[in-house]
């Protein structure tokens, strides 16, 4: 449960010490860059004469070819010779058999662009989606692939294994030849894996399972079948670092869209397949299926009136249908062929083997730069053969400058960073995430997000200066692998001439507050400047101990650190209304007498200011003894200061009472330098003691 946001001005360090943080000014007579950007449109050409023979020997000035009816200029011209003969597998002895031991990856390897790797060969990528498959799919599908690279694999086929669970698109097996290590990777792949996503039916056909009504699961089903496409979509993304054609197989169990819910996610799957030159080969594993008309054994009967009147045995067949259109689309629209209703799913591989023939790749930079996500329409002719059949892309869509985006566009684009396992580090951003007890279960977790201030563009609107900020992050249970709770904000900061100026060479806060339960957590929070597109990622793992069982030490909170109070109201941004926040404020116990401590992400601290310490002890039991806490610092092994040692009694009461410990510390007696932070907790009673440290920096 999210309960406080705000961004604040941070006070920091002066305008000179944060410049060496981040990187120094241009100066005056400094050398003058000049950045010139081009896009590299890489086009793939059969050429057949009449008799459906390919045509050998062509160059670039054989070809003509036009983008929105302006003339190009192809800077380089490659043929591609693909023999289309089967070479068996050849047989090796028990001996020869490797353990082919790899990491999973996430990415292909890519190719420089004017360049082709894969000359003269046959890219061919096997994707399985092994969370809506059924076992028995599974071992149909992974049995044709088997066969597939045995007995009908080519000299020029390359094959590439891919995997999609629900979480993520692994690359189990990059481009190879070597038929020994594809086989030993598809015999690693568990039929049954990945189950658990499968798409549930809510309509006539549905199984009646004797349970109290609930949400209806359409909206399971619209996320899932999202994730499914989203998933293709980054498969054709990562096949589109390659210049020549890719043909990717797509093993599934059919794909059914929820209305037009899916649609936009559909066509951005749709759109990156053409743009990067990838065709869709969909292979339906349920094969020919001679359904029963209210469904097989797999599920329930329906057990309402539609079993009587028809409606049920419609709605399978209807479902059915439907699921077999979303991947007939998806080959229609990308150049490839859907097989539908054959139990030889070999066949289909071998479809998508035998339409890749000899070609031409062709590469020009394109004239038009702007960057505006329209479509862009190709054409290619043979200057001195009219009679020639020329098969190509037919246009692609250009790539959109963030100042063009819509609102679907840029909430895309966040969605995409957030699931990317490579962050985006295009902004600087730092965290801090503490924890305090609330209750015998529950414990109040603020996080902190600095982002200096100098990295985000500032606008002029409506006469006055702000600056966009997007925010989102998840934060997920490391072991079941669950989102337990997430954060969204766009916050519109409005800026003063003064603030606006402070801002450049100052960092702003943000933070926000969750109720979680004792475990191990993994967040990961991104930020956008809304002017500019850029991101930053901030991903770390953490844990909320279980103080409950603590019986050796002190129970005691994480330990905050900070140079500053702020006035609440001080806020440039406060989500919620006013009752909100001062709810929000009252569970927050880095918030007392409406000033609020903001802790020190980085800590460094400045020489001549306060340094504050904060933390809560907590009594397992109804008890008024005290607790003792004092903070040392040390230089190089050796104590410097100590602060005077402080005894805190809590109130009297049944339930788990924290007590705060607070220190202030003067920063004017010490030197500048690295130190130690030392903060003692004991517990005369008990004869227990806590210990925590951390280092810190004072800077002049």
């Amino acid at each position: 449960m999210r309960l406080i946001l705000s961004i604040i001005l941070i006070a920091g360090l002066g305008p000179q010490t944060y410049a060496q943080t981040i990187g120094q000014n241009k100066q005056p007579g400094a050398p003058f860059t000049l950045a010139v950007k081009s896009q590299l449109v890489v086009e793939t050409v059969v050429v057949k004469d009449k008799q459906g023979k390919p045509i050998t020997g062509l160059t670039a000035k054989d070809f003509t070819l036009t983008e929105d009816g302006a003339p190009q200029t192809i800077k380089f011209c490659e043929y591609q010779s693909l023999p289309s003969t089967p070479v068996p597998v050849a047989p090796t002895s028990q001996e020869d058999i490797k353990l082919y031991k790899r990491l999973t990856r996430t990415q292909l390897a890519p190719e420089d662009p004017e360049s082709l790797r894969y000359k003269d060969r046959r890219l061919l990528a096997l994707y399985f989606d092994m969370t809506a498959m059924r076992p028995g799919e599974q071992l149909r599908a992974l049995a044709a692939a088997e066969k597939f690279i045995r007995t009908q694999i080519t000299e020029a086929d390359l094959v590439s294994i891919l995997r999609y669970q629900g979480g993520s698109v692994d690359v189990l097996q990059d481009f190879t030849a070597d038929r020994n290590k594809l086989l030993s990777i598809l015999q690693t792949l568990v039929v049954g894996e990945g189950q658990g996503s499968d798409e549930t039916i809510d309509d006539a056909s549905s199984a009646d399972i004797g349970a109290a009504f609930g949400q209806d699961d359409s909206e399971f089903n619209v996320f899932n079948t999202d994730r499914q496409l989203s998933a293709l979509e980054t498969a054709a993304k990562m096949l589109g670092q390659l210049n020549e054609k890719k043909s990717l197989v797509y093993f599934a169990s059919g794909l059914r869209l929820n209305g037009i819910d899916n649609q936009a996610q559909l066509h951005a799957t749709i759109d990156s397949a053409i743009r990067a030159g990838v065709s869709f080969w969909p292979i339906d594993a349920r094969g020919l299926v001679a359904g029963a008309p209210l469904g097989d054994a797999t599920q329930g009967s329906p057990g309402n009136a539609g079993m009587y009147t028809g409606a049920a045995a419609q709605a399978v067949q209807t479902n059915f249908q439907q699921s077999q259109d979303t991947l007939y689309a998806l080959a229609a629209d990308t150049g490839g062929k859907a097989l539908f209703d054959n139990n030889d799913l070999t066949r289909g591989i071998v479809q998508a083997q035998q339409a890749i023939s000899d070609y031409y790749v062709l590469g020009y930079y394109t004239t038009n730069t702007e960057l505006n996500g329209r479509f862009r329409r190709i054409k290619v002719t043979l200057n001195n053969d009219a009679t020639a059949k020329l098969e190509f892309r037919q246009g692609y869509f250009a790539g959109k400058q963030f100042n063009k985006f819509t609102a679907v566009d840029k909430e895309r684009q966040l969605e995409d960073a957030l699931m990317l396992e490579d962050p985006v580090t295009e902004l600087t951003i730092a965290m801090e995430i503490n924890y305090f007890q609330l209750n015998r279960a529950e414990y109040f977790v603020p996080i902190v997000v600095k982002i200096p201030g100098r990295e985000l563009a500032l606008a002029k609107r409506g006469g006055a200066d702000h600056t966009l900020i997007d925010f989102v992050g998840e934060i997920k249970d490391v072991y079941g692998g669950t989102t337990v709770t997430n954060v969204r904000d766009n916050v519109n900061v409005k800026l003063s001439d003064a603030t606006a100026a402070e801002l450049a060479h100052r960092p702003i806060e943000y933070d926000a507050g969750f109720t979680l339960l004792p475990g191990k957590y993994l967040i990961k929070f991104l930020a956008r400047d809304d002017e500019t597109g850029r991101i930053g990622t901030y991903e770390t793992s953490f844990v909320i101990p279980n103080l409950n069982k603590e019986d050796k030490h002190v129970p005691i909170s994480s330990v905050v650190l900070s140079s500053q109070r702020v006035d609440s109201k001080d806020a440039l941004y406060n989500s919620g209304s006013a009752k909100d926040q001062a709810k929000a404020a009252a569970a927050n116990p880095l918030v007392q007498d409406g000033k609020k401590l903001i802790p020190s992400v980085t800590r460094v601290f400045a020489q001549g200011r306060e340094l504050y310490v904060y933390l809560q002890g907590y009594e397992q039991a109804a008890a008024t003894r005290p607790l003792v806490a004092y903070v040392s610092l040390y230089k190089e092994q050796t104590q410097v200061f100590e602060t005077p040692p402080i005894a805190v009694t809590p109130a009297t009461s049944t339930r788990l009472e924290p007590v705060p410990l607070s220190f202030s510390i003067g920063l004017g007696q010490l030197a500048a330098g690295q130190y130690d932070c030392q903060v003692t907790i004991l517990d005369p009673t008990d004869q227990k003691s806590s210990f925590w440290r951390s280092q810190l920096l004072i800077q002049p």
